[in-house]
């Protein structure tokens, strides 16, 4: 079973701000966008990013230290502590990122047990005579059920939420489907599928979807907008010009005024996600001022020069 920790090349002491650097800094290396020609990268990009879903979120972290999930956080022993009739979400993978809990009932409308139902079967009565009292006979069988619902859960890259681009998942029984994303949809927004259960009596139960947004190496979600940490030359911010800026809709230029300091920030209308009262967020764009490796050149260039503004005089240092 891969370990997280090992996958990120970290110790299980990290820090979540360890954690976070490791993540990135094999994201920058992996991403599918760097390695067109290299397949097995979507697979470790996959990999570190699963890793770093779990390691990031204390509980789950926590839980998982504990032994208590796995990387795809799902139970290790999901009988254990069952009892009578504990019901689980995850089950096995399927085909095209859904995951199917035919193993586990009880999530949703998955059936439960009627005990008055059982003492009938053994005594050959019904809980109710002809005048409503218990402990009568001849009373007709219960209604017929639907069957139970199943429950899967969908990874939908960052891009593709924020952009309602349509997920495919495949069932249990073995058909695909096209979802269309909701407007909002976030972690944990969960979608049913009317008829896509288990047969029964009554009819097919419900397939439950429950979507799970992937991190991004670069963008971080805010709400509705998208924040996005930009890194710019000496040179760009003081004398200005237009950058190229990664959207989820694709690159768009954006222009730098000249004299822009560190921590400026930059709104892109209509660049984030969906609303659910209708339009889209925008995508932030905070600027990070990046010095050359080398300073020397620049070193000599500022010789003579010197900055009499106190750029912390209003936090009064």
């Amino acid at each position: 079973m891969a370990d997280p920790y090992d996958i990120l090349g970290i110790g299980r002491s990290a820090s979540e701000q360890e954690v976070k650097s490791a993540y990135r800094k094999l994201a920058k290396e992996l991403h599918p966008d760097r390695n067109k020609d290299n397949p097995n990268a979507a697979e470790r990009f996959s990999d570190i990013t699963k890793a770093y879903d779990l390691l990031s979120d204390k509980e789950q972290r926590a839980r998982y230290d504990r032994g208590e999930i796995d990387l795809e956080g799902n139970p290790t022993n999901p009988f254990a502590g069952a009892g009578a009739g504990a019901g689980g979400f995850g089950g096995r993978p399927g085909a095209g990122g859904g995951y199917s809990s035919q193993d586990f009932r009880g999530f949703g409308g998955a059936e439960e047990v009627d005990l008055g139902d059982l003492f009938e079967g053994l005594f050959g009565g019904s809980r109710a005579g002809p005048t409503g009292g218990r402990g009568g006979f001849g009373r007709s069988a219960p209604p017929p059920r639907k069957g139970a619902d199943m429950a899967y859960r969908l990874r939908v890259p960052f891009v593709d939420a924020a952009r309602l681009a349509p997920q495919r998942i495949t069932l249990q029984d073995g058909k695909t489907i096209d979802l269309k994303l909701p407007a909002g949809v976030e972690s944990g927004t969960q979608m049913r599928l009317r008829g896509k259960g288990e047969p029964g009596p009554a009819g097919a139960g419900d397939a439950l979807v429950t979507v799970e947004i992937e991190r991004h190496p670069h963008f971080e979600r805010d709400g509705d907008n998208v924040r996005l940490d930009l890194p710019i030359t000496l040179s760009e911010a003081v004398r200005g010009g237009k950058v190229r800026v990664p959207t989820v809709d694709g690159a768009v230029m954006l222009t730098i005024k000249p004299g822009t300091s560190g921590g400026t920030t930059m709104r892109l209308s209509g660049k984030g996600f969906s609303r659910k009262s209708g339009g889209r967020g925008d995508q932030l764009v905070t600027v990070q001022i990046v010095l050359p490796d080398d300073v020397g050149p620049l070193a000599e260039a500022l010789e003579g020069w010197s900055d009499e503004s106190d750029p912390r005089a209003d936090i009064g240092a």
